[in-house]
């Protein structure tokens, strides 16, 4: 199975163009979107191409293949019009890893032993390994980088993760 990760959307429809074509691109089968779909919240900057209504319109013919969970800018009213369900976290085993998937601003409690951990919410990439086993993936933001990162995603392709700019270039891969 591969998949395409992403977080922190922000409402951009061209950073949501973007990376629907690049999901086309790489034939990946399963979007798993860390949250911040929709509105940018009051401490970012209004992003460039600002248009909800829009990104909702361009995600919704892929909600079968979307997985999402609930970031902090996330309300409820955002599910009345997403056709994909915004969950509050995701476990499942995917690609033979028990991985666990949430947002971020909440990881602190989490209490689970995955073998992965996806978030987003910091808006800065992240891929390692801890001496604990747990690979920790957050692929940063495609709208609102923050900390010198670039605009970015994960591509996650049986046992090798990679992550990405919206530029094409690879910022660091991780083979298990």
């Amino acid at each position: 199975m591969k998949y395409l990760i992403v977080s922190d959307i922000h409402g951009s429809s061209d950073s949501t163009k973007r990376i629907l074509e690049i999901f086309e691109k790489e034939k990946c089968d399963i979007m798993i979107n860390g949250g911040d779909v929709l509105y940018h919240g009051p401490r970012n900057d209004l992003p460039a191409n600002y248009c909800p209504k829009e990104c909702i319109a361009l995600l919704n013919p892929y909600a079968d293949k979307i997985i999402c969970v609930n970031g902090n800018c996330d309300a409820e009213v955002d599910q009345m019009v997403l056709r994909f369900e915004i969950k509050h976290h995701y476990d499942a085993i995917m690609n033979g890893l028990n991985v666990h998937v949430e947002h971020g601003h909440h990881l602190d409690e989490y209490q689970g032993h995955p073998d992965l951990v996806i978030s987003g919410h910091t808006h800065i990439p992240v891929l390692e390994k801890k001496d604990n086993g747990i690979i920790y993936l957050n692929p940063g933001s495609i709208t609102i980088p923050k900390g010198g990162s670039k605009r970015g995603y994960a591509i996650w392709d049986e046992n090798i993760i990679t992550l990405m700019t919206l530029d094409g270039e690879i910022v660091k891969i991780l083979t298990y």
